[in-house]
């Protein structure tokens, strides 16, 4: 078999079909998430703490020019090393509530995996008649 007949043959098999769509909307949950995070819960999180944005939070590692503003914004721009840990503890956040989403559906498809499985379909008239013939002509 040639290298584009195994890469066909490989592609179109339904788990790499699953994946690919996975992957898809794995991704738009993600901007849903990340959103969950940047616009709901870190604002609240942030008016408890006292800091209402938690991706200015950061630590000048260098010299700053003469003129440029103390944001996290300006500082990268004109170059300055900063210690961005706000940006980590929203990509921490995010990273966290995603984690547990995730683990909350495959905790409920675990389940209905492993629901009861359905009774054994009873007997037809037709089977039961055909045992007792078999029965009977063994006892013969």
């Amino acid at each position: 078999m040639s290298l584009m007949q195994d890469f066909k043959a490989f592609a179109v098999k339904g788990n790499v079909i699953d994946l690919a769509v996975a992957v898809i909307i794995g991704g738009a949950f993600g901007k849903i998430v990340e959103s969950l995070v940047g616009d709901v819960i870190m604002p609240v999180v942030g008016a408890l703490i006292g800091k209402l944005d938690f991706s200015n939070l950061f630590i000048v590692l260098g010299k700053v020019p003469a003129g440029t503003e103390m944001t996290l914004a300006a500082l990268k721009k004109a170059g300055v090393p900063v210690l961005a840990y706000g940006s980590f503890i929203t990509v921490t956040v995010n990273f966290i509530i995603l984690a547990f989403i995730i683990f909350l559906m495959v905790r409920m498809v675990s389940k209905l995996k492993h629901a009861e499985p359905p009774a054994p379909a009873a007997p037809t008239p037709e089977d039961t008649l055909l045992l007792r013939e078999i029965r009977d002509s063994l006892k013969k």
